[in-house]
């Protein structure tokens, strides 16, 4: 391909994007863009290339979509002819993975500047002695005015993101959404590194106390993973992608993709600081200055997001590692109102709920939503899963036994509600972020496991009985509802939505596993 750009800096993809007319400073410094017709990631759309090393091994389905290896190479082909027209394509050099025992080398091939920021901001930069001899591994090629047929293609529409395992390449055309390039590349190693080398890759933030103890918080999109794990008084890991390996947890990336939608400095200051010169933010509206980011408004999408290098925030963890994590935080946002807002799970239970990867979509979030909708997401992860998700399980299983180095030596794990308390829905409030912040606070430091539990009645998990700067009465959801017969019918419910997900699971999940259900 001509007319490379290659490893330009920040300041240079931000002008080229402004002159370009593609984008704009913000009151803030950060780079404003739209990405057009795709807000968010299309994961209908989304295709792994079935071959002989994927045939047996690829876990096939609505999730990993086949494509054969003949429409592959069509578009494949199609995304170098047209990359070769352009008059400027944009080139970057990066890592994945912050362990240099496990770490890949990526080239990624950009149509337009502003994506190559993204890149810049979400990969490990390679220092100059690296980008010397640098020999990618995996290249990455995104271009959103390559268009598909799907009938001569094999594609669902005109869009696409296509990884393929044996040629070690991701072509992505018809989205200039940038979630598809980072998605990609995290794709690619919850395949390879698991397999190869024992690591279990993690959809999850993480982060270091100051005692060098380490905790990792899981949950789907609106749980509250980023701004949990955005705590002043411990050290950022990741906010996204991490690995956990024999000798450390660190992190995939070299920053942070956050949702932005009502971001304020009360709430997320680290965050909100963060959004300065070099950011990169996507698809929010403005106050009637024209450069004052409105961060309520919903115009274009709900999945308003920024992008930052990771050296934005100021209190983060060197060389984005930490050792073994002693407290792990499954975070869902019930809004059942059933689940206790903070309760300890045994080992068999972890795997349960890793598995099953609960949460609730509300009212309002998404078109046709009118009343809560129970959501499973294998391992908190499930459209980035090219495996089986009992796989990823059964490696979180053993790596719980081996336990943490540090503190007693027990790997803890809660489940945490932020969702609703006191009803569901409509009916109840949603949990307080403080009193989250503070059994999380008490999880961490050891009290919670000295107060003494109680175990839910359908669930099994086990409630604590109290909580410093917590009510006691908040602890337990039964004692919260108005009518508690009403609180056992949703409870049962639940439970049954949990059981009926599971039977897809079923016959590749353990006895002990499986005893983990909850009493239906």
């Amino acid at each position: 391909m001509k007319n490379q750009l290659s490893n330009l800096q920040p300041a240079s993809l931000v002008e080229q994007t402004i002159v370009s007319g593609q984008g704009k400073l913000s009151s803030s410094g950060a780079l404003v863009v739209k990405t057009g017709k795709f807000t968010g990631r299309s994961p209908k759309d989304r295709f792994i290339v079935k071959d002989a090393r994927t045939e047996h091994s690829v876990d096939w389905g609505d999730i990993n979509i086949p494509i054969d290896e003949k429409s592959f190479e069509t578009l494949y082909n199609m995304v170098i002819e047209y990359s070769s027209s352009l008059d400027k394509i944009y080139v970057r050099d990066a890592h994945a993975c912050a362990n240099p025992n496990y770490r890949l080398n990526v080239r990624v091939y950009t149509e337009y500047p502003w994506q190559n920021l993204f890149v810049y901001n979400m990969f490990l930069r390679p220092t100059a002695k690296d980008l010397a001899s640098f020999t990618p591994e995996w290249k990455v090629y995104s271009f959103p005015g390559v268009l598909a047929d799907p009938k001569k293609h094999n594609t669902r529409q005109d869009n696409f993101s296509i990884i393929n395992f044996s040629k070690k390449v991701i072509i992505i055309g018809g989205s200039a959404y940038t979630g598809e390039i980072k998605k990609g590349i995290f794709s690619v190693l919850n395949y390879l590194l698991p397999t190869n080398n024992n690591v279990l890759p993690m959809h999850c933030s993480a982060n270091v106390g100051a005692e060098g103890d380490t905790a990792l918080f899981f949950g789907l999109s609106g749980t509250g993973k980023t701004t949990l794990s955005n705590d002043p008084e411990r050290r950022l890991i990741g906010d996204d992608e991490h690995g956990w390996s024999k000798e450390s947890v660190f992190n995939f990336e070299g920053g942070c993709y956050a949702k932005t939608i009502d971001l304020s400095p009360r709430k997320e200051p680290q965050i909100y600081k963060a959004i300065k010169f070099g950011a990169l933010l996507e698809n929010v509206g403005f106050e009637e200055d024209g450069c004052t980011v409105d961060y309520e408004n919903v115009e274009i999408t709900q999945n308003t997001r920024v992008s930052y290098p990771i050296y934005h925030i100021d209190n983060i963890m060197f060389k984005s590692r930490g050792d073994i994590p002693e407290n792990i935080f499954f975070l869902t946002c019930d809004a059942f109102g059933v689940l206790p807002p903070i309760s300890r799970l045994t080992p068999e239970q972890a795997m349960y709920h890793f598995i099953s990867g609960y949460t609730a979509k509300i009212a309002g979030t998404e078109e046709g939503i009118n009343e809560p909708e129970a959501t499973f997401s294998a391992c908190f992860g499930a459209p980035f899963l090219p495996l089986n998700p009992t796989q990823y399980a059964e490696l979180l299983g053993k790596k719980l036994k081996q336990g943490s180095r540090t503190g007693d030596g027990e790997i803890h794990v809660w489940l945490v509600n932020t969702g609703w308390t006191g009803g569901a829905y409509g009916e109840g409030s949603r949990m307080e972020l403080s009193f989250t912040r503070a059994m999380i606070k008490a999880a961490l430091t050891g009290e919670l496991n000295e107060g003494g539990f109680h175990e839910h009645p359908i669930f099994g998990m086990e409630i604590p009985k109290s909580c410093p700067d917590v009510p006691n009465a908040v602890l337990n959801p039964r004692d919260t509802w108005r009518n508690e017969k009403e609180y056992d019918k949703m409870a049962k419910d639940l439970a049954k939505r949990f059981v009926n997900n599971f039977e897809q699971y079923k016959d590749k999940a353990s006895s002990k596993i499986l005893k983990a259900a909850p009493k239906v």
